[in-house]
């Protein structure tokens, strides 16, 4: 490292990978939290949604709809580290993994 550099996301990504329980899914206790944000961000731009199509702006409208739902799925950083640095690893309640865009065509990854 270089003078300056914090060694806390390469400890972060040791003990991830280091973790004897690492080819299990990641378990994250601030996981809760982001699910809650994103179900309260989802639902705000479903209103914005509504407002839309209300004021007859339907393309508009649905072109939000289509943004929220197909949001990258919720990872913290230790998941996303884990899916990263550790081949393989997949969570096997992660949404990315079975989400599908429209008429069941798979959504590309961002």
């Amino acid at each position: 490292m270089r003078r300056g550099q914090s060694y806390a996301p390469r400890e972060k990504l040791d003990g991830i990978v280091r973790d004897p329980r690492a080819t299990t899914p990641i378990a994250d206790p601030a996981r809760a939290r982001l699910l809650e944000a994103r179900r309260a961000i989802v639902e705000g731009w479903n209103t914005i949604a509504s407002k839309l199509e209300a004021q007859g702006e339907t393309v508009v409208g649905g072109r939000v709809r289509y943004f929220a739902t197909h949001l990258p799925p919720v990872l913290t950083d230790r998941e996303r580290l884990a899916e990263q640095f550790i081949p393989g690893m997949h969570r096997s309640d992660c949404p990315s993994s079975t989400r599908s865009g429209p008429v069941g065509l798979p959504v590309s990854s961002r």
